[in-house]
Order: C-alpha cells, then structure tokens, then sequence
C-alpha cells in the first residue's frame, strides 16, 4: 500500500499540498502511518479499482485535514485548501493544561474502566484535547488508538498523550480513524470503497454514499442535519473538490457531497456491525435462575472488542457470577478461603440494574424533558453513580445524577436521540438506553421581537446551527448569555443536549449567564 501511495502522492505533491504545515508533520511520516494500517490503499482482489479508491481516499482524508487543522486564513496567498496541518494541538490548549477532555475518566464508568486516564504529578486527570491531523480528543479515542499502536497495550498513550503530536502518530492517528469503525458508524474507508452499503433505513435517514457521508462520521454532531450545510461543512466540500482535482478524482454528478438533513447513524443501519460483546438477555431453560451466562454480539460500543482475545470472558464474567472453564477443562479455582474467627465473610457484589424513565410517545422539539434513572437498583443496597451519555458522546456524572432535564433539541423535522445511562457501584455496572422521539415544530416569531426590553433586542437568537466564537452574546428563551474564552468556549458550538445556553444539562460549562 505504501508503494501505491508514493505512485500517486510524491514527496514534491506533499511540500505542494501542505506548505503551510508544521515540520513534524513530514511526508515520511504519512508513508509511516499509511504502512501501519495496510488496508488504506491496499490492492482490492474483487475488480474494485486499488488504484481509484486509493485516490479517493487520500483526497478524503486531506479535505478532513484542512478542516481539522488548517490555517483558515483567507487573505494569503495559499488557498485556504492548501493550508492544512498547521496545527499539532488544538488551539488554545498546552500540554500540562487541567481541567478538560477528561470528563470520561470517572473510574465509575465503563470508558474510565475500559480506557483508565493516566494522571499528572499533582494527581490530576490528564487532558485528551485535539492532537495530530485529526484532532484525536478523549481517552476513549486515545486508548483505542495505543491498542491498536502497542499491540493491545492501551496504557502507552494515555499515560503520555503528547506523543500524538510529538512523534509518527501525529499523522498515524488520522489514518487510525479512517479505517476505524465504530458501530453504528462505517469506517470511512468502509464508505469510500463500498464495503459500507447503505440499506432502506440509512436512506430514509438521508445517509447515503458520497463525501457527505464522511462529515457525517467525523464530525456530524456539530455539521449535519440542520436544513442547511453550516460554514464547517461546507469548507469541507469545498477543500475535498480541489483535492479531488489534483488528485484526479472524478466527482460524479449526482454524489451527494454535503450533510444537510442527515440524520445520525443509529443501530438500525448497516453501519451497526456486531462487533462488540453485550449481556444476552434472553432465557435458557439449562440454568437455574434461566439467564444464559452468555453474552451476544451487538452493534453499538461496549468494553469488549470481538476482535480482542479474552473479551467474551471479560463480558461474561462482568454480568454474571459464573466460572469460566477452558476448552482443556481447566476451571480458575473459585474456592473461597476459609475465613479465620476475626474475618467476616464478604458479600457477593452484584452488578446494579440500570432503568431509564421518561416521557411516553413523542415530545414537541423546544419541550423540557426529564429523564429518571430512580428506577435503577443495586442488589447490595451500594451507592450508585450516575452517567448520562448521549448520541454524539457527550456525557455528564454523579451519585447526584439521578434524574437529568434538558431541552428537547429543535429541528425543522421530526428526529430522534438516543441516551444511554450507566450506573455503577464503583466496582460493577450496567448499561441501558433511552430513544426520545422528538416532532418538529412550526418555526416560531424571532424571540428577540417578543416585547422584552431593549438591551435584549440588540442580541441575536441562538440556533444550534449557527457558529459561535467565545464572546458572543446570544437571546435564549428571553435570557442573555455570553460565550466563555477559550478554551470553554469550544463547547459553544457542539451538543445542544448539554450546551444549549440556559437549558442544556451542562450548559453552565461553555455559557455564563448575563
């Protein structure tokens, strides 16, 4: 696959392409990344045209990197498409900064257990913000990242994160993402060289082949679904066209190349490859209290990989109190020890039950929700924690965290959101999830029109499909809020659920109030 690559990307089209890009960033290091994961560009035996799809991709990949890491600086010289991998790290942020990307190291949580966050001296969290042509962010990409570069060996880069920038990974994290799949995504790769076909439901969604798929992948949350493309997708578009020149990628005329009106990836579409172990939740009639101390392959992210020796064991041992035997007979040795007369015997822990209440049939979009997880029940009578996750990732913790209201997000059309609730009792959890329908509703009267006074008048109208810079003072619900600096100031433009100003669950993170 590296051979195939310098055959269409010579080192002259690297310094071309890039000639803005910081100096870690070489054209050595990319065939580096490119060999690391072989199926990138590598030779397809089933008439699919190696030479087409490896091309294509490449200009995929490079209009992501524009985005992701470009100056953006539309009055040099350099066309704006030329000006990717300025940056190593996301700006505004510093190795040895606290206090962010981390929120998913709780060790209550699955992500904190499966990916544990490495600490600084002082005992603190280390931060995973964006680093490399990707802007890999948070240790659940981090960990995911060193399995696959240290041989299953997750600790490496969570330990030291400042190796995705400072070393080959820089770029070997952008291609890691490419091929990656994470269900219910495809895998980038996966789009662009049609192992990802579409069925009824992934249309109905507005999820079809082309680049605007790919938006959709590696950054949908913020870009997609909204009536119209936003600034971000559309720098895209724009970036993977002169890509596509110069590499000599035809674009077809009816390839749907933006993201407006699509709709996330879901459990329901052929992204959604069983690939991770789950609880299997059904009845056998061969055990005594009939569950089937077995687990099942499902289509959405767990803490066991079907591709990861041991895993199956790991899920069953997890949610049920069994003994696993090998095929050679060989069982682990579950004989208690004999307590003495000063030691009591401990009490088996049992993993908790997670319930999710909430509204019945559908909400209005713009309605306060509330989600109840008091259902939940821990055999041991342990406290539990609390963590709320919802569909693009974001989530929020804590034993106080029983119940989460938020507003229902506004769409031009009738959508759907899933959250999912883990509660743990600090050594065991359970996983359970919610789809709250929302119904669109009829676009109403500018808020800033509705008689209040006139200092509100002079702000416009948050909308999450507009862009937001730290600063920027915006009308909500006949309330005035401003835009914290950087780096809070990121979470002004991502994941209405939590960051809406003045009804998002942690909107107090990224807005302060006026």
């Amino acid at each position: 696959n590296v051979k195939r690559v310098e055959s269409i990307l010579s080192e002259k089209d690297w310094e071309y392409l890039f000639p803005m890009r910081a100096a870690e960033y070489t054209y050595s290091n990319f065939l580096k990344a490119i060999g690391k994961f072989p199926a990138v560009c590598g030779t397809y035996t089933d008439g699919r045209d190696s030479d087409a799809i490896c091309r294509k991709s490449l200009a995929t990949m490079f209009a992501h990197f524009a985005q992701e890491t470009g100056g953006h600086e539309s009055w040099r010289d350099i066309p704006e498409w030329r000006q990717a991998l300025v940056y190593l790290r996301e700006v505004g942020w510093v190795e040895g900064q606290k206090g962010g990307y981390n929120g998913e190291c709780n060790p209550d949580i699955w992500q904190g257990q499966t990916w544990p966050c490495g600490k600084d001296k002082d005992g603190d969290y280390l931060s995973y913000f964006g680093r490399g042509a990707k802007q890999l962010s948070y240790n659940y990409n981090y960990g995911p990242f060193s399995d696959a570069m240290y041989d299953g060996d997750v600790r490496p880069l969570l330990d030291k994160p400042e190796r995705v920038a400072d070393t080959w990974m820089n770029l070997a994290s952008a291609v890691f993402f490419f091929v990656y799949p994470q269900p219910p995504k495809p895998s980038m790769l996966h789009v662009i060289d049609g192992t990802w076909v579409p069925n009824d439901h992934d249309k109905a969604n507005g999820l079809v082949e082309g680049f605007g798929v790919t938006i959709q992948i590696i950054n949908g949350g913020v870009e997609c679904g909204g009536a119209e493309e936003n600034a971000q997708s559309l720098n895209r578009i724009a970036y993977y066209k002169e890509f596509a020149n110069y590499l000599k990628v035809p674009i077809a005329d009816d390839e749907v190349l933006g993201c407006k009106n699509m709709k996330q990836f879901d459990e329901g579409g052929a992204g959604a490859l069983p690939i991770y172990w789950e609880e299997d939740w059904g009845w056998s009639p061969d055990t005594a209290d009939g569950k089937t101390n077995a687990c099942q392959l499902v289509g959405y992210q767990t803490p066991y990989s079907a591709f990861k020796q041991g895993d199956y064991a790991k899920c069953v041992q997890s949610h049920f109190n069994v003994n696993i035997i090998d095929d050679t007979g060989q069982a682990e040795d579950t004989t208690p020890a004999t307590p003495d007369d000063t030691t009591p015997a401990q009490e088996t822990n049992v993993a908790p039950v997670a319930r999710i209440a909430g509204p019945i049939g559908a909400i209005e979009a713009g309605a306060r929700v509330s989600l109840s997880a008091e259902g939940s029940t821990d055999a041991n009578g342990d406290k539990l924690t609390y963590t709320w996750m919802s569909q693009d990732g974001q989530t929020i913790s804590g034993q106080d965290k029983a119940v989460i209201t938020f507003t229902a997000p506004e769409k031009d059309r009738d959508a759907q959101y899933v959250v999912s609730l883990t509660v743990s009792d600090g050594t065991l959890s359970s996983t359970a999830t919610y789809t709250l329908n929302v119904k669109a509703k009829a676009a109403a009267a500018d808020e800033t029109t509705d008689g209040k006074d006139s200092d509100t008048i002079s702000y416009p109208s948050w909308s999450s499909t507009q862009t937001w810079k730290a600063g920027d003072i915006v009308n909500n619900h006949g309330a005035l809020y401003q835009c914290k600096p950087l780096p809070e100031g990121a979470w002004c433009n991502v994941a209405p659920t939590y960051y809406e100003p003045g009804a998002g669950i942690a909107w107090g993170d990224a807005w302060k109030a006026l």
